[in-house]
């Protein structure tokens, strides 16, 4: 989903609470909290932790790309993890031409030959339209083959073109090696534990302030709490509507479990749809917590809510099974693109 869809979800949980509704017809930010903490999980991964991730190996294929290097080099880490039982880490570094130009190529992973396969694609611009013609002419595809079985976790193709390359890390589990993709991306920032940590702290933080000021301790730091921990769950929780999935017990697990597959975070409807449910939860939160509430409790939510779920959410299934059919990894690339955009691209 986009930031700010991610936002206004942590407002509207915020608003769910009548004190929290009272305090801020006094001036009070704390629905605003709530919305910071709906967009900090993917701000935490595209502004910190991708920074802090180590890579044993990178890969520059340069602007004259050899595909058997870029093979080899792959194979030789894999080789490694399954060698030495060390996990090894990966990134693979894009080949860009000029402002709007980019060099694409295609890496996949073949678990039914136990083979790794690279070659060299079109230009492309930031759009990942390519030109006709651009590609190399005779450039087949290298295989390594690596004698040792492979399980991926995400894809087997991984199209290699714009903005940062993707990283990979691989890792020996009993007689195999997995290849897990983004390993950085939704692991311990998309954690309900860590929710749940946030909320404690930020509780505490805000009665350490109240009391350090002598005035006593009140309720607040219960509301700011409860609004910091809902907000990041909320976000974690919309997620799982897509493909990626999340981390979502860390550190008591270490895989991300497997979204639901309803939604891509980067469509217009979905993100749509989350934005006008959330600003109607907000009206009618903010208008049953009033002294004189003017929203009928039961038309409203049917009418406001439920009506476009319904129209828009039944266009959308129907529109995602006319729709041409895409490439995997086109798609999924552009979901990672979609939540990038609002924090690193912009």
């Amino acid at each position: 989903m986009k930031g700010i869809t991610h936002f206004l979800t942590g407002v509207a949980i915020a608003t769910f609470f009548p004190e929290v509704v009272r305090q801020a017809a006094d001036g009070s930010l704390l629905p605003v909290l709530g919305g910071v903490a709906g967009i900090l999980p993917d701000t935490l991964d595209f502004k910190f932790a991708r920074y802090f991730e180590r890579y044993d190996l990178e890969i520059d294929p340069g602007p004259q790309p050899d595909p058997r290097r870029i093979a080899e080099e792959l194979a030789g880490a894999m080789r490694r993890a399954y060698e030495t039982g060390q996990s090894q880490n990966v990134m693979l570094h894009t080949i860009r031409l000029g402002a709007d130009l980019w060099r694409q190529y295609i890496v996949r992973f073949d678990p039914a030959r136990g083979e790794i396969a690279v070659r060299i694609g079109p230009v492309v611009n930031t759009g990942q339209a390519p030109f006709p013609g651009s590609e190399p002419p005779d450039a087949p595809e290298v295989r390594i083959p690596l004698g040792f079985p492979l399980m991926e976790t995400y894809d087997q193709e991984y199209r290699v073109d714009i903005f940062s390359g993707p990283s990979f890390r691989f890792e020996r589990e009993g007689d195999q090696v997995r290849v897990h993709f983004l390993d950085w991306h939704r692991r311990w920032s998309h954690s309900l534990p860590l929710a749940a940590l946030l909320g404690l702290g930020a509780a505490g933080v805000t009665a350490l302030i109240e009391a350090l000021g002598g005035g006593g301790i009140s309720r607040l730091p219960l509301w700011v709490g409860l609004v910091t921990g809902l907000g990041f769950a909320g976000h974690i929780l919309e997620d799982q509507l897509g493909f990626m999935g999340s981390n979502l017990f860390y550190p008591f697990t270490r895989q991300r479990v497997s979204g639901l597959r309803l939604v891509r975070s980067g469509d217009a409807i979905p993100n749509f749809l989350t934005v006008w449910l959330a600003l109607t939860v907000i009206l009618f939160n903010l208008d049953r917590f009033s002294a004189a509430p003017r929203l009928h409790p039961i038309l409203f939510p049917l009418l406001a809510m439920g009506l476009p779920l319904i129209v828009l959410g039944g266009f959308y299934v129907r529109q995602r099974r006319r729709a041409r059919p895409r490439p995997r990894e086109f798609l999924r690339q552009r979901d990672i693109l979609s939540e990038a955009e609002e924090t690193e691209v912009g």
